[in-house]
């Protein structure tokens, strides 16, 4: 029993042991992380952190006549060197030297601030952390022998790349700007697409290791306010070391990530989020990426293009109503051969049938194989058409899908009525605005072919009902995917299918549940 205590009595004085090294180690490191009033110490601390990375640069100095040390932080590349130089040196070593030369004032906070330092963003610091956070991002840290604190002053100069026409939207008829990969200019695009006093802009931080600007924008006098707090809270739920690119937000903010069906829409054009924007829907755009995100969306959203509205109304409609007759193409028409020439034969004309078998005479695979090897291929040849470089990808895609059907026909392997099927979906999967919802029609038609090859046409009948099924449980952000069709809203149909004249759409869509349900005008 003694010899259980003692051990007992050891544990628990290890245990205390060890929990006062923890609160010793925390707190001196709670000690190291402030400044303090000595110049050496805080510039020995920061150089521990940061000294090792050959672009940071410390530049010592006196400031003016006073004998009092200084030293600024940058670093090499992100920061504007002009800037420094003119407004930051020439300020606290030329300009202060002469301007009081026979007095000798107090180097305080707001007289740094207000009367010595010409910059229009200055902000004070008391962490040693988060200085070397802000020079890690193009910020430049000023140091003052006496002060306890930091001023980070924004003198960030990123390269970009200047607003081009979005390679992703190309229209023939509208705005020729897309944003870009940065934050700032792609906010400046939203302001110039005109005065528009509720437009509002909430940044967030997103990344644990690799802090990125994002921002939430909305008009505020539009949207509906439990809309804006979902798609907050969502985001601020964000739990990573790096949001790269915009994908990354999209897919965790979505509802349903098992769904093959895009959630949320992306786009790099400005005046397509403007458009939402006044429909009370909410945009997100992250720095570094010139893809900003819509949420909430409805999958007739996807099949919508700006040029719709550009042009009027009759070539407009035509249009759209093209679009959907192509993803029906694009999605079933493989299927729907095979489920023919598999278990339904008799459903196909006399003449096209006699035909048909004529062609797939010589053919030694079944309908399902010779479809599966053509689509694979095209997709294939899709793909690389992509990753090469662009003088050599177009020409590569024509040519290599010319060659391998012809070469297929030739061999046998097989028939000429598959190529031309196999040649009308690849054509009309392109004719899809969003990328996205394209690679998901894709994926679909395999499983399609896949019923079709076990059932005929109740295996594609079947699939298309799960897959309605499905769409109509859909959501984002609350919203009902399938909207204004399910449910049924005939007055919003205005928008769906057709497009009816602008005049006549002087509402916005009920399901967003608007402050401002009337469009002015």
């Amino acid at each position: 029993m003694k010899m259980k205590r003692w051990k007992s009595k050891m544990r628990k004085t290890g245990e205390s042991t060890d929990e006062n090294e923890s609160k010793q180690k925390s707190a001196s490191r709670d000690s190291i992380n402030q400044f303090t009033d000595d110049l050496t110490i805080n510039l020995e601390v920061i150089r521990k952190e940061i000294s090792h990375n050959w672009d940071v640069h410390f530049r010592d100095f006196i400031i003016g006549r006073t004998g009092i040390q200084a030293c600024i932080i940058f670093v090499e590349g992100l920061s504007d060197k002009d800037l420094i130089d003119k407004h930051i040196m020439t300020s606290l070593m030329v300009d202060f030297s002469a301007e009081y030369q026979q007095e000798q004032p107090c180097l305080s906070n707001q007289f740094i601030k207000n009367q010595v330092l010409s910059i229009s963003d200055v902000e004070e610091v008391h962490s040693i952390k988060e200085v070397t956070s802000k020079v890690l991002t193009g910020s430049t840290a000023l140091l003052i022998d006496g002060l306890s604190h930091a001023f980070i002053l924004g003198t960030t100069k990123l390269k970009t790349r200047t607003i081009e026409e979005p390679v992703s939207e190309a229209l023939v008829r509208g705005p020729r700007v897309g944003f870009t990969e940065s934050l700032s200019d792609n906010t400046s695009l939203l302001r110039g697409n005109g005065d528009i006093e509720n437009l509002s802009l909430v940044k967030f931080q997103v990344g644990k290791r690799s802090k990125k600007d994002l921002v939430v924008a909305y008009i505020n006098e539009i949207v509906d306010p439990e809309l804006v707090e979902e798609v907050e809270k969502r985001i601020k739920k964000i739990d990573l070391d790096n949001v790269p690119e915009s994908g990354y937000v999209e897919q965790l903010i979505e509802d349903n990530y098992l769904s093959p069906f895009p959630q949320v829409q992306n786009t790099e054009r400005p005046d397509r989020v403007m458009a939402a924007l006044m429909e009370g829907r909410v945009a997100i755009l992250l720095d570094g990426t010139p893809f900003a995100l819509i949420a909430p969306v409805t999958f007739s959203m996807m099949l919508q293009s700006p040029e719709d509205y550009y042009e009027r109304w009759i070539p407009g409609t035509f249009i759209r109503f093209l679009r959907y007759i192509a993803v029906v193409l694009a999605l079933f028409t493989p299927a729907v051969y095979i489920a023919f020439i598999s278990f339904h034969p008799g459903m196909i004309p006399t003449k096209l049938a006699i035909s048909i078998i004529g062609t797939k005479s010589g053919v030694p695979f079944p309908a399902l194989i010779e479809a599966l090897f053509m689509e694979v291929a095209i997709e294939i040849l899709r793909e690389a058409g992509l990753r090469l470089p662009k003088p050599i990808g177009p020409a590569m895609g024509i040519v290599g899908g010319l060659i391998i059907g012809e070469a297929a026909v030739q061999a046998g392997i097989v028939s000429p009525i598959l190529v031309i099927v196999v040649a009308l979906t690849a054509i009309s999967s392109f004719s899809i605005p969003q990328y996205s919802v394209g690679i998901t029609l894709r994926i679909l038609r395999f499983a399609a072919m896949l019923c079709a090859a076990i059932l005929g046409l109740y295996g594609v009948v079947l699939f298309f009902l799960f897959m309605m099924s499905h769409l109509v449980k859909l959501k984002s952000f609350g919203v009902p995917y399938m909207s204004p069709a399910v449910p049924y809203r005939l007055s919003e149909w205005k928008d769906l299918m057709v497009r009816m004249p602008l005049m006549m759409m002087k509402r916005r869509p009920k399901m967003m549940h608007t402050k401002d349900p009337l469009r002015k005008g």
